[in-house]
C-alpha cells in the first residue's frame, strides 16, 4: 500500500517537475541606495561582503552597470517596466500617487510579462522566521498598476518551492537612511571622495555606510543557504544589483557616477546552460542599463522582447549590439525641483542642467534631516575651510554644462565644459547633441515641467512632516 501511495505522489509531482526543469528560476537581491564601493569585490575597502563576492567569482560581475535614474522611484519605474522613466512620464519622485496615472498603451511590468510566460512572481516579504528579518516589498513606481488584482502573486518565501518556475525579489533598505547596522567600519580608514570634507563627521557616516553594506551581505548569505536547503539554488539564476547609487550628498538624486552606478553581479545555476557572456569568475566591463533587465529576463524565460521596450537585451543569443553610451536623468525629487539630463560614453560623462539657475545645496528636507555632510559643507562653507572642489558644492548657482573626463578624473571635479581646448569643445558638441537627439527620440516626458500647484503641495507636505516630527522631538 505505501508503495502505491509513494508511487501515486510521484506520477502528481511529474508535472510539476517538467515544468519546474523547463526554465530557470529568477531571483532578484536589491540593494537601495548602494554603489559598488560598498562592495569589497569591486575593491572597496572597510567593508566586507563575503557572499556577494562568492557570487561574483561563481558568475560575472559588471562594472560599468547603470540605472537611468538617480532615486528610487523612478528608478524602479524603468528597470520594472524596461522603460526609460522619462519616455513614461515617471520621471519625478514619487509622482502619480493617488491621481491614476497610467503608463502609456502597451507598456507593462515585468511580472505581467513573465506571468504570460509562465513565470509565478513574488516580492518577498516573508522570509523564515529565524532569519529575524523581513523583505521590504518595495515598488514605488510612479504609475498606477493596470495589470490586474495584484502586480505579484505572492510576497512569501515558503510560496517558492512549490511554485516553479518562479521570479521573485527581495528588496534590502540596509543601504538606505537611515543607517542602523553594528559598528565595523574603522572612520580612520575609510577612503573619503576628495568632494566631502575629511572630517569626523564625514567619516563616521562614511564608515556606518559600509558597516550597512556589510549588514547587507550578511542577510544575503540567509538567503543564499535558504536556497541551497530547499533545493532550488542549482535552479535559479541570482541578480544582485543596487536600485541606484549611494545615499550621500553628491550620489542619491543627482546625476554623477555616484548617483547612477550600481553594483551588478549575477550567478548562473548548474542545472542550465549558461549563455555565452557567463563565464565564472569574468569581469564584463560592457555598458549595461538597469532598463535591460526586463528584456533580458523575458528572452531567458523564452518569451519575445516586448515591441515598444526601450532597455536591450544583454544575455543569451538574442542579445542586442552592446551599447557606446548610456543616458539617465533626473527630475523633480521630494519638493526640490531640478532637471538634469546626462549621458557618459567609454570616457567623459556630459550633464545637461535645464535649471542653472539653483543652488546644488537648495532646500532639501531629506537631505537636511538625514545627510549630516549637507549640514556639514554649509557650515565650513561658512566658515571658509572647504577646498575648491568642496566649496564648488556651495555655490548660488550651478553650471549649465558639465564634463568630466572619467580617466584622468574619476572623481568629476574638473569641468571640461569650460575648456578651450579644442578636443574638449568637440566632444562637449558631440555628447551634448547626444543628449538632445534622446530626448526628442525618447519623447521626453520632462520637457514639460509639473504644474506649479503639484511642486506647492509637495512643499507643503514636506514641511507638515518636518513639523510633526519637530513636535515629536521636542515632548
Amino acid at each position: 500500500m505505501k508503495k502505491c501511495h509513494l508511487l501515486l505522489s510521484l506520477i502528481l509531482l511529474l508535472p510539476f517537475a517538467a515544468r519546474a526543469a523547463s526554465k530557470p528560476n529568477i531571483l532578484w537581491l536589491i540593494a537601495e541606495d548602494m554603489s559598488p564601493d560598498a562592495v569589497s569585490c569591486y575593491g572597496a575597502k572597510e567593508v566586507w561582503t563575503p557572499n556577494i563576492d562568492k557570487l561574483a567569482a561563481e558568475g560575472v560581475r559588471f562594472t560599468r552597470a547603470y540605472t537611468t535614474a538617480p532615486v528610487c522611484s523612478a528608478s524602479r519605474s524603468a528597470f520594472m517596466t524596461g522603460m526609460f522613466q522619462t519616455t513614461i512620464g515617471a520621471q519625478n519622485h514619487r509622482s502619480h500617487r493617488g491621481d491614476g496615472y497610467k503608463v502609456p498603451t502597451g507598456v507593462r511590468v515585468l511580472t505581467d510579462w513573465l506571468r504570460d510566460a509562465g513565470y509565478f512572481t513574488a516580492n518577498i516579504v516573508n522570509l523564515p522566521k529565524d532569519f529575524g528579518f523581513k523583505g521590504s516589498g518595495k515598488t514605488d513606481w510612479n504609475f498606477t498598476y493596470e495589470g490586474g488584482d495584484k502586480p505579484f502573486d505572492s510576497d512569501e518565501w515558503s510560496d517558492l518551492k512549490t511554485h516553479q518556475p518562479f521570479y521573485a525579489q527581495i528588496n534590502f533598505h540596509e543601504t538606505h537612511r537611515s543607517f542602523n547596522a553594528p559598528a565595523k567600519a574603522d572612520p580612520a580608514k575609510v577612503e573619503i571622495p576628495p568632494y566631502y570634507p575629511d572630517h569626523e563627521v564625514t567619516r563616521k557616516d562614511w564608515a556606518q555606510y559600509l558597516d550597512s553594506g556589510t549588514e547587507l551581505d550578511l542577510k544575503i548569505g540567509l538567503i543564499l543557504k535558504q536556497l541551497e536547503a530547499d533545493g532550488l539554488a542549482d535552479n535559479t539564476i541570482i541578480m544582485f544589483f543596487g536600485d541606484h547609487g549611494e545615499a550621500h550628498v553628491r550620489g542619491k538624486q543627482f546625476c554623477y557616477e555616484e548617483g547612477l552606478h550600481i553594483p551588478l553581479v549575477i550567478h548562473w545555476p548548474k542545472n542550465f546552460p549558461a549563455p555565452r557572456q557567463i563565464t565564472p569568475g569574468l569581469v564584463d566591463n560592457r555598458f549595461v542599463q538597469a532598463i535591460d533587465f526586463a528584456p533580458t529576463m523575458i528572452d531567458i524565460a523564452g518569451a519575445k522582447k516586448p515591441e515598444r521596450m526601450q532597455g536591450r537585451i544583454f544575455l543569451g543569443d538574442h542579445a542586442e549590439p552592446d551599447p557606446q553610451h548610456i543616458f539617465g536623468a533626473r527630475d523633480r525629487c521630494d519638493e526640490t525641483v531640478f532637471r538634469f539630463r546626462t549621458v557618459r560614453d567609454d570616457h567623459y560623462r556630459y550633464i545637461h542642467n535645464f535649471t542653472p539657475d539653483r543652488p546644488f545645496l537648495q532646500a532639501n528636507n531629506y537631505k537636511e534631516t538625514q545627510y549630516p555632510v549637507w549640514n556639514l559643507l554649509k557650515e565650513l562653507h561658512a566658515q571658509g575651510k572647504l577646498t575648491p572642489a568642496q566649496e564648488a558644492l556651495c555655490q548660488p548657482t550651478m553650471p549649465a554644462e558639465e564634463l568630466y573626463d572619467l580617466d584622468s578624473d574619476p572623481h568629476e571635479i574638473h569641468n571640461l565644459a569650460t575648456s578651450e581646448k579644442p578636443e574638449h569643445q568637440a566632444t562637449l558638441k558631440r555628447l551634448r547633441g547626444l543628449v538632445d537627439q534622446w530626448i526628442e527620440q525618447s519623447n521626453d516626458q520632462g520637457r514639460n515641467m509639473e504644474p506649479r500647484e503639484v511642486i506647492d503641495a509637495q512643499t507643503k507636505a514636506k514641511a507638515a512632516k518636518k513639523g510633526k516630527a519637530k513636535a515629536a522631538a521636542e515632548k
